[in-house]
């Protein structure tokens, strides 16, 4: 025997050792190892993770509590009130630039006690409120029509995307001309304001609607309204409330152009005899006024979106933390 046949012979497994042996060398060559994937372990026991890995876990939503939300969210407007103390206090500001809180808050009480602040409350609330609601209804249908057929985006969309491109203030002459200078004319500027963000929101949403869901119900039968109402506008919710967000943003901003036509009743109208006596305290007071307008604005959407879609968080990120 050669010293080559002698290796091969030692090399080949004799009988059922040998056949035991090679399959154990098998599966352990195969991966079947304490630890590795497709392992067999112990009932109760979690397989041993290889050196160097960390065993994935999804990240923990941690929601704040509403005091400490309400507490960060204070922050900012507490630190601009204290330092417009603080530069009044010093001199920094002058009351012909702009009043000390003291000086605003006496003006808020004189306002409030005579009756003329709540009088212009009511009177701005009545033209941004009317506006408003002329705007979104125009923008919500034109928004339908444009976004749920084509004819009415072929015959609308290209009008409605240049018309929106103006800006509404452009638009106070004209409306001078042709309304006058009575109530008609600062609705109706409002109204057009409003008009366009809603449009744009509510076409976009429209479209976005799964086609596959349109086709089901059209072949259970359903009419085009019955398509809208049950299937599409719910489909744009969201789009909805977001034009509905920009929209009412957008009438406190208009309102306050609207007022300065010749308004003899208003916010506005408050602003140009506070402006004629140079009366800063009082023109701090309104400005707070449409400020604070625009916040209520802001947070009668968010609750209608914590009503109409509860699965979302609203004012939260998408991952808390």
């Amino acid at each position: 025997m050669t010293v080559r046949e002698g290796t091969a012979a030692a090399r080949k497994p004799a009988g059922p050792a040998g056949h035991e042996a090679g399959e154990s060398d098998a599966q352990t060559s195969a991966g079947q190892r304490p630890g590795a994937p497709g392992a067999q372990t112990p009932a109760g026991q979690r397989p041993a993770v290889p050196h160097g890995l960390v065993t994935p876990a999804p990240p923990a939503s941690r929601p704040r509590p509403r005091a400490y939300s309400l507490t960060v969210r204070a922050l900012g407007p507490v630190a601009l009130l204290a330092l417009w103390w603080t530069a009044s206090a010093t001199g920094l500001l002058t009351p012909d630039v702009l009043a000390s809180p003291a000086e605003v808050l006496r003006a808020v009480r004189e306002l409030w006690g005579n009756g003329q602040l709540p009088d212009a409350l009511a009177t701005s609330l009545t033209r941004s409120g009317l506006g408003l609601l002329i705007g979104l209804t125009a923008g919500l249908t034109l928004g339908v029509v444009t976004g749920f057929t084509r004819l009415g985006d072929e015959l609308l969309d290209s009008s409605m995307q240049t018309l929106r491109t103006i800006p509404f203030l452009s638009l106070v002459p004209l409306f001078m001309v042709w309304f006058g200078i009575n109530e008609t004319a600062k609705v109706l500027l409002i109204a057009v304001a409003t008009t366009f963000p809603m449009y744009v929101s509510t076409s976009s949403g429209v479209r976005a609607t799964d086609r596959k869901l349109v086709e089901a119900m059209r072949s259970f039968g359903m009419g085009r309204l019955g398509i809208v109402r049950e299937v599409v506008l719910p489909g744009a919710l969201p789009s909805l409330l977001a034009g509905l967000r920009l929209s009412m943003t957008l009438s406190v901003i208009a309102l306050i152009a609207a007022e300065e036509i010749n308004a003899t009743a208003g916010i506005g109208y408050l602003m140009s005899q506070a402006q004629s006596f140079a009366r800063t305290d009082i023109l701090a007071v309104c400005i707070l006024v449409y400020g604070l307008l625009g916040l209520l604005a802001d947070g009668v959407v968010r609750l209608l979106e914590r009503v109409l879609m509860p699965w979302r968080r609203a004012g939260q990120g998408v991952v808390a933390r």
